[in-house]
């Protein structure tokens, strides 16, 4: 075991583990989904499979006859299947997913998609993906702009701190309004009322307001936080996945996400009392996701912070200094079904 390993791994985050070839060797033994695989929770009915997005058979054998209420994706931006891709491949291979989401949809439902703005290559791949989405059956309802506590940038332009994410509807869905711990803090829109001249803070019923198109109270996920899952290198916050389900879906309903990464669409969805179904191309991520859900009905716990998954199989890794750290299972409350289809 390396000498930087301590007994308690409190300091041994894993790296980006999509550019990690030999850490990956050593963490693909302890996967339990080979491609085409997947694994039903039997506490809540959630799925995990390790399923390429575009595939439809496979797809289809996830969802069975069950149709979901809400669709949450967030695509690795211009990469496709671990090769990266010219902007107009990477949206050919979007328009396959999209597709297939629609079919894999309720009559009513909502999606939802975190796509990229690189502004160093034309904002790309946002442009090219809306044009693309213009051509499918979904009715734009909203362009949501997540603000990053921290950013890039350099002295010589604005500094990066936006993410964005798309709104489309199939359908008429139900949507619920919620109201955020963001206190109002702009004044102005003058009006005269029963002979006075009012501010909107005067007339308000609320002293915070609703969630709006702009998101300025979510904390971008670091190490530092409990949530973070290291080796995750597109974690989104569980509070903006829990801000989605609760105003775009209901208790008990299903709620499918195909790029499944770290895991938060389905803590979050188990969390608020939804089923889940989600699938990722890459078999580690597919079992980090497992692993999460595991470790939070084990721990309470949303993430391991500055430690990893594999804590548990660590002993056993050759890991740089800089690389390693942990994981905790729990009772097994699963099935894991081998697709006929491959």
């Amino acid at each position: 075991m390396p000498n930087s390993i301590t007994n308690r791994m409190k300091n041994n985050p894993l790296p980006r583990l999509d550019n990690s070839s030999e850490i990956r060797e050593q963490l693909l033994p302890y996967c339990r989904l080979q491609p085409g695989d997947i694994w039903e929770d039997k506490v809540c009915g959630h799925r995990v499979g390790c399923i390429d997005a575009t595939d439809s058979a496979a797809i289809a054998e996830l969802m069975g006859i069950e149709r979901a209420a809400l669709a949450i994706h967030d695509p690795p931006y211009n990469v496709a299947a671990f090769e990266v891709k010219h902007v107009s491949e990477f949206v050919e291979w979007c328009q396959r997913w999209i597709a297939l989401t629609y079919r894999m949809l309720a009559q009513d439902a909502s999606l939802y998609v975190w796509i990229g703005a690189d502004q160093n290559n034309g904002f790309q791949p946002l442009p090219d993906f809306m044009i693309m989405m213009r051509g499918q059956r979904f009715s734009p309802r909203s362009f949501i702009t997540m603000r990053n506590q921290r950013g890039y940038g350099t002295q010589k332009n604005w500094m990066a701190v936006r993410q964005e994410l798309l709104y489309y509807t199939k359908g008429s869905p139900s949507f619920n309004v919620e109201y955020t711990d963001i206190p109002k803090i702009l004044k102005g829109y003058y009006k005269r009322v029963g002979g006075k001249v009012t501010e909107n803070t005067e007339r308000s019923k609320s002293e915070t307001i609703r969630a709006s198109n702009v998101w300025v109270d979510i904390q971008q996920v670091f190490y530092r936080m409990e949530e973070n899952v290291s080796g995750c290198y597109a974690q989104k916050p569980l509070k903006s996945i829990e801000r989605i389900i609760m105003a775009s879906s209901r208790p008990g309903e299903l709620v499918v996400d195909f790029f499944s990464h770290s895991g938060t669409t389905l803590l979050a969805s188990d969390g608020l009392k939804r089923k889940c179904f989600t699938v990722d191309y890459d078999p580690i991520f597919a079992e980090i996701t497992i692993r999460r859900l595991e470790n939070f009905r084990a721990t309470g716990r949303t993430g391991w912070q500055n430690g990893n998954p594999f804590e548990a199989n660590l002993e056993n890794l050759e890991i740089q200094e800089n690389d390693p750290d942990i994981d905790q299972s729990s009772e097994d409350n699963s099935v894991l079904i081998q697709n006929p289809l491959l």
